[in-house]
């Protein structure tokens, strides 16, 4: 193996010697502690490491082993189910090597390549196949079939398919001669570079939201499977939770949730959470479907730099299966502090507060990679929608991780301090919030939920806007001074703050609302606001119209099982009897 010399260390940083023969992105050890580094730089023989374990011990001189490859994960059963850290090292094997800490230089592979799985076939000798077409098929879990996949860029014509059987991942289950008669093994795994996208036949547009069983997400501020989100907030105001959350219930096959650079305690919940949480589609638990990667503030900042890439190539490979994949990343404000501090000690330009110059073309690459897309190798549609939340000091959205990830995403859900303090959960501003998939997701609402639906989430809007606009005034008048249509207006926004936006991410029935129940709630909201109208425009009394007898019953909708919904239609109806006997009352 052709080595280097270390010539000088910088913390996480390491500097070698006559690497004549490296390239940028190698994969090098370094010292006969083999730590796993990755060259980020090149001048003549001289190569910039950075090393994704703690450098301490290691001295001028230490040898620098090339590898020849660059930083990839291996792709194959055995994925979901894992806890890996920030390089695809599986956490539980290396507690069993290393106890509870990890061992400097310790280098176990992403995959059990000892535990059998059992495969059936699905091509045939003599067929021609390219890149992306199915081999076989794994049950890998209970909920999902893995696809073994030709490895993207080959093409040819199958010599030898095996038999159905019980195999591990390192056997050969297919042959295929190339046109020019080389023939190439394909195993039940594939190894792929983790800075490079996997590559697909075409992208789509998003035409369908990805419903999360969260209100004030899948009403008001909708993304699209294949789209993507931001989440910034200040610190307290919820963003992990309303990522738990989407990982939870959103309505996709496959989660990857990687824990970029937060507190041990919180990676520490997920990983005992999750277990534990039930599929609300299959009923089998959650962690069948999942694949973490957690990589604390504590671990080396390069690796963390690495984890989200780790992540989003697990993420693709899933969604090349034709599954629908979410993919949550917590924080990437860590991540592009692991850039900030890699540059500072590169010594390079540093652009706005530190930042390096090219931080906002590695954000917007690493969002480019989600989308919905015709696969590879057939007529399979995936679909990757992409989460990230954002950590800004002192909440201040005008950060440049927060302005450079605006800058790409399409949903911006902005979390407020204000409103965690009221205890307002989840705390996303519904006055400073946007989704752009709206359009695009128009036909979709009017086939599975009326026409209805997107006039009553422009309407609920416009209300709390005038809400807005009206607190203003009550605060200097009064609000028994407003005219009783804008008292109105301030009963409703607050029913729908309260009884709809507002949700209780621990509460076993209020954590998730189909959308079904999502519109009865809301259709039940904006009826009672019709009704109180329209005995406003009877001459009823203000007074008479807010003592109104069914208040109660509208703020316990949120608390009905999903089998009990439809007592939403019989409140209707009440509300309807209710505010005619007021009027009847008033006339009388």
């Amino acid at each position: 193996m052709i080595h280097g010399k270390i010539d000088k260390i910088a913390g996480p940083l390491v500097v070698a010697t006559g690497m004549t023969e490296a390239k940028m992105f190698d994969v090098v050890f370094v010292s006969d502690y083999r730590l796993i580094g990755e060259i980020i730089e090149l001048k003549g023989d001289k190569a910039s490491v950075q090393v994704y374990e703690e450098t301490g011990g290691l001295k001028p001189g230490d040898p620098v082993y090339q590898t020849g490859n660059p930083l990839s994960v291996e792709l194959g059963p055995g994925l979901l189910t894992s806890i890996y850290d920030g390089i695809q090292r599986p956490l539980d094997k290396v507690r069993e090597q290393a106890g509870d800490w990890i061992t400097r230089g310790i280098n176990i592979p992403g995959l059990d390549h000892d535990k059998l799985w059992s495969f059936t076939p699905v091509l045939k000798v003599g067929e021609k196949v390219s890149g992306g077409e199915i081999i076989g098929t794994v049950p890998e879990t209970e909920l999902i079939l893995h696809k073994v996949m030709v490895r993207p860029g080959t093409t040819g014509e199958v010599t030898f398919v095996s038999e159905k059987g019980e195999f591990n991942i390192d056997t050969v289950v297919a042959k295929v001669v190339t046109a020019n008669g080389k023939t190439i093994e394909l195993k039940m795994y594939q190894e792929w570079p983790v800075r490079k996208s996997r590559p697909v036949t075409s992208k789509l547009a998003p035409d369908e939201p990805l419903i999360t069983g969260q209100r004030v997400v899948d009403a008001f501020f909708p993304v699209g499977k294949g789209g993507t989100a931001c989440v910034p907030g200040p610190f307290g105001s919820g963003k992990t939770v309303i990522q738990h959350q989407l990982a939870k219930w959103a309505d996709t096959e496959v989660v990857i949730y990687v824990g970029c650079g937060e507190r041990g305690n919180e990676m520490t919940d997920v990983l005992q959470e999750f277990p534990e949480l039930e599929d609300p589609k299959s009923g089998k638990p959650l962690i069948l479907k999942t694949v973490l990667v957690a990589n604390t503030s504590n671990m080396p900042v390069a690796a963390r730099e690495a984890s989200v890439y780790t992540g989003i190539t697990l993420a693709e490979y899933f969604r090349d299966m034709g599954y629908s994949v979410a993919l949550m990343a917590d924080s990437t404000s860590r991540w592009a502090e692991a850039m900030r501090e890699m540059s500072g000690r590169l010594e390079e330009m540093p652009g706005e507060e530190g930042y390096p110059a090219y931080l906002g073309t590695r954000i917007a690459e690493f969002y480019e990679r989600a989308g919905k897309v015709h696969c590879l190798g057939g007529e399979r549609l995936g679909e990757l929608t992409v989460v990230g939340a954002v950590s800004p000091a002192g909440g201040d959205l005008s950060d440049p991780v927060v302005q450079s990830t605006l800058r790409v995403v399409k949903v911006f859900w902005s979390l407020q301090a204000e409103l965690a303090y009221m205890r307002h959960f989840p705390a996303i501003g519904w006055l400073d919030s946007y989704s752009l998939y709206t359009k695009n997701l128009k036909p979709y609402y009017d086939k599975h939920l009326g026409v209805e639906w997107v006039h009553m989430v422009k309407k609920s809007m416009a209300l709390l806007q005038d809400e807005s606009n009206l607190l203003e005034i009550a605060r200097l008048v009064g609000a028994e001074s407003l005219s009783p249509e804008d008292q109105l207006i301030l009963f409703t926004s607050r029913s729908l703050r309260e009884d709809f936006l507002h949700q209780n991410a621990f509460h076993p029935i209020d954590t998730f609302a189909s959308i079904k129940k999502q519109k009865l709630m809301l259709s039940t909201i904006l009826h009672t606001y019709d009704e109180m109208f329209r005995a406003v425009q009877a001459d009823v009394s203000p007074r008479a119209i807010f003592d109104f007898p069914l208040t109660e019953d509208i703020a316990k909708m949120r608390y009905l099982p999903e089998e009990d919904i439809d007592q939403i239609n019989e409140l209707q109806k009440k509300i309807t009897e209710a505010v005619n006997e007021k009027i009847q009352l008033e006339n009388a």
